[in-house]
Formats: structure tokens, sequence, C-alpha cells
């Protein structure tokens, strides 16, 4: 057996068990134009292994008890799928990728996917267990995927990170931290119980450990995504507000309009809060979700505005960061332990509608011999939600990948909240549009 290097964090270690239930994956879609091989995709994908050592690692674990990070020299998979139709990419997500773990207990805790057509168009999925990954991870892995495939040069490694929870603010950790979780604790508790928030009610409960995420994929054109960018600044908010006020809407209709308030969650990432700062292009999840608590039946600009102040204001806080130490303090050490609170967090919890949005991404139009477009990400749910939607810009383009649980949400209702959240959000643009004002 290999020599451990160091424990799973609580952090760690509350994903790994997640993905243990139900499977956690973040994925990254890409495509590409032009002659690629697939020597020159193998080289390409040995050299990102050899520069990230979290993809040269497995997890070992005693009868669930006790993981450790241990060294794996497997190098990471690679599938190649013929492309019969355009939309292939997204058949092959919500078959297979958002289904099958990546294992840990063999490692490394990625596989990768590359689906060829006879006309040198190909799109490239990377696929990344939570642990290790958010939708930043993914999308940069595959650009170094292209960028280290065309250079075929050697490569250094880049240094072992600790885990996130160890990279804390001062000020996020020991006393200190408790209090400031204590404090965001007892303020929610009082929201919550004041505002009764409405959530993503499932159709039909499905057991955690059957749950499956599906896929729905949206987009915005470069013109829309400008006109949604031009009426967010006119109106004091941000794209992600406007994005999530449509969501919000959209949520808030199909519970039936009964609610005076809704709770929407918001992944915040905290990479260059970290002590020392984490950069984008280095392996790891970094990211934390907060609650926002709106009422949908603000006029729309005003719901976006309220949503934008929130997060803001969370952010200035450090909500975020007490969400990271609430794991480090309560993490369970086994998956039986945890499982009741994931069960009780499933049918309580307030959060199971999720906007995940990284913004713009600047990812190249060429790497290399090769015509770069529609670089986006998105995630599976595991034990953690009903309904997400990620959101990223790239190559003048907005990319809205919806996600959610089989059943749970049935295909008809997925699709009305997709559909309705980007009409939502068109309606809104249209009239804010001189030609609609």
């Amino acid at each position: 057996m290999a020599t451990p290097i160091r424990p799973l964090s609580p952090v760690e270690r509350w994903y790994w068990m997640c993905d243990q239930l139900s499977t956690l994956n973040v994925i990254s879609r890409t495509r590409v134009r032009g002659e690629l091989s697939a020597d020159v995709l193998r080289r390409g994908l040995d050299a990102v292994q050899a520069r990230h050592p979290f993809l040269r690692l497995a997890i070992t674990d005693d009868h669930g008890l006790d993981p450790h990070w241990v060294p794996t020299d497997r190098p990471i998979p690679l599938r190649h799928v013929r492309r019969e139709h355009d939309d292939q990419w997204v058949h092959e997500v919500d078959e297979r990728e958002l289904l099958d773990r990546v294992d840990p207990a063999t490692g490394p805790l990625a596989r990768a996917v590359v689906i060829s057509g006879d006309d040198d168009v190909h799109d490239l999925l990377v696929v990344v267990p939570h642990i290790i990954a958010d939708g930043t991870t993914v999308i940069t892995l595959a650009r170094q995927w292209l960028e280290l495939a065309a250079a075929d040069e050697p490569v250094e490694s880049y240094r072992e990170l600790p885990p996130p929870d160890a990279l804390r603010p001062a000020r996020h950790t020991g006393e200190e931290g408790a209090a400031r979780l204590a404090e965001q604790t007892a303020r929610d508790e009082e929201l919550m119980a004041r505002t009764k928030p409405g959530r993503v009610e499932p159709t039909t409960r499905v057991p955690l450990d059957q749950r499956r995420s599906r896929l729905l994929h949206r987009e915005l054109t470069g013109e829309q995504l400008d006109a949604v960018a031009r009426a967010a600044r006119v109106h004091g908010t941000t794209v992600h507000g406007a994005i999530t006020a449509a969501l919000v809407r959209a949520a808030a209709a199909d519970a039936g309009g009964t609610h005076e308030h809704f709770a929407v969650g918001s992944p915040i990432d905290f990479r260059g809060e970290l002590e020392p700062p984490v950069r984008p292009d280095e392996v790891g999840t970094y990211v934390a979700t907060v609650p926002s608590v709106v009422d949908p039946a603000l006029p729309f600009w005003d719901l976006a505005r309220a949503i934008t102040e929130d997060l803001t204001e969370r952010k200035g806080k450090g909500d975020h960061f007490n969400l990271v130490t609430m794991v480090v303090g309560a993490c369970p050490p086994s998956l039986a332990e945890a499982r009741p609170f994931m069960e009780f967090m499933e049918a309580e919890g307030p959060i199971n509608l999720c906007s995940s949005n990284i913004g713009r991404y600047a990812f190249p139009d060429r790497i290399g011999p090769w015509q770069v477009s529609d670089a986006q990400f998105l995630t599976g749910i595991s034990v953690n939600g009903y309904f997400v939607a990620t959101i990223n810009s790239s190559h003048g383009r907005l990319f809205w990948n919806f996600t959610y649980i089989a059943d749970a949400v049935p295909d008809d209702r997925a699709r009305r909240l997709a559909d309705d959240s980007l009409d939502t959000l068109l309606s809104e643009i249209t009239q804010s549009s001189p030609a609609g004002a």
C-alpha cells in the first residue's frame, strides 16, 4: 500500500462522503477545431497530471473511517467517443459523466473524454469530483490540457497545497472564527424563522443514495449577453443578480407563488482571500455557498439588486468562511454519522436552489494550432440540493447549464424551470432596451 501523505481535511472529507452517496462530479466542456490526434491529447493530459499534485493522488480509508491521501501512478483515463451529432456532449454528460463516480480509491481524481467527428471538430470533457474541484478548476484544466499539448515541453510540478480549511484568514479561525460563526448562525436562524422562505419541493422523495443528477443546457448569444450586462449596469446590479433573479422568479412560480420569500444559494470563490492566496490555475475546491432570502414579487430589477446587495454584505462579513468553519467543527468522521444530518438538510435545509456563477473566464480563442470555443462548466448535485444553475461567459457567449435531481424534479418540470428562467431574463432585458422603453 502507498504511504499516506496526510488525512483528508474536514471540508475534503465532507465532499468525499457526499460523493459516496451520490456522484458529485464537476465537469467542463470545450470545443476544439483542428487536427487533434490521440497521441497529442495523451501528451497534454499527462503533462497536466505532472503539473498538479492533487491529480497524482488517490484516497485510502479504513472501512469508511480515517480517509487519507495516498500517491498513485495511474494515468488520467481518456475515453474516445465518435461524434454523431452536434450536441452529443450533452448526451455523454447526462448519461454517463454525471452518473459515474471517479473512484477515489484507485485514483487519480480525474478523467477526460474527447468526442470527435470526421470534420476535425472535437468536444473535450474534463471530469473531476468536487472533493478537489470547482467550476474554475475544471475550466482551467481544460485550458491547460490544450496549452501543454501544444507546447510539448517538460513540465514542473506546482506546489503542494494545504486544504482550503487550513488557509482561512486568521480572523476566521480559533475563538474569533467561532464567534463569527455563532453570530451568523443566530442572524440566519432569525431570518429563516421570520421569513419562512420557500424552496424547491420535490415531486417525489428520492433516497440520498438513489439520487441522480441530469443536465439541461441553455445559453445566451453575444448580443443577449451584452444586453444583460448593459441593463444590469443601468439598474445598479450585476449580471449575476439579474440571472439569479430570473431563476428565483421561475422557482417561485413553480412553487405556486405562495411564498412571500424564497431562498437561493450563491457560491462565493474565496481563492484570493486565503492566506496565502491560491491561484485560479491551481487545483482545488475553493467555494462556499451562502443563502439569500428575497421577495420574488419585487419588481425584477429591485429583486436583482436585493440579491447583489445581500451577497455583497455577506461576503463583507465573511459568511462564506463561516460555512467553512462550521464544516471544520461539525463534519462527522464517517458517512454513517453524517447521513442523518444530510437527510435533515435534504428535508428542511433552506438552500436547495443554487445559482453558481464564475463570471467571465478569459479562455483564448486560439491555442497552438487549434481554434477554441464554448468553454463552460456544470456540476452534479449529490445530496446538496434539487436544482442548480451554473453560469459562465467565454468566447462572447454566456453558458447557462441547469442540473437537477431526476424524479425529485421530473424532466418536464426541470425544462419548465430552465426555460422560464431564460424567458424571464430575456423579457426583462427587452423591456430595458431603448427599443422596449
